[in-house]
């Protein structure tokens, strides 16, 4: 069941994995046959072997970002997150909207993020 209290722990998870590129934080994030979609409508990696591998292909080195989110929407079987992820080198700031479906253990069945750069500041 998808809750706020789920859905935190989910996130500050999320972000474990994200800083220790672990293939056991990571892989524990995700149900065994979860789907995760990079982009709305690209291919996912699917099961969770897949998802690690492929965020380990393109995993941020630790350390590199900082994160802010809150949930717009929260019902019994998805979350919606809205996020800001910023970069340190290169400077850089993303929005983030992640959309996240939790099966009973509270790992991701499906997870699926949007991610737009800000444009860079003028000079």
């Amino acid at each position: 069941m998808t809750n706020l209290d789920a859905v935190t722990a989910w996130v500050d998870r999320y972000r474990t994995a994200w800083e220790s590129n672990d293939p056991e934080d990571i892989g524990g994030l995700f149900a065994e046959d979860a789907a995760y979609f990079t982009e709305p409508w690209a291919e996912p990696w699917r099961g969770r072997d897949a998802i690690v591998a492929g965020w380990l292909e393109h995993r941020d080195e630790p350390g590199t970002t900082t994160f802010e989110w809150h949930p717009l929407i929260i019902t019994d079987d998805l979350a919606v997150i809205e996020a800001t992820t910023h970069y340190t080198s290169p400077p850089r700031t993303y929005s983030n909207m992640w959309v996240l479906r939790l099966d009973i253990g509270g790992q991701a069945r499906q997870f699926t993020e949007w991610w737009m750069q800000h444009p860079a500041p003028s000079a």
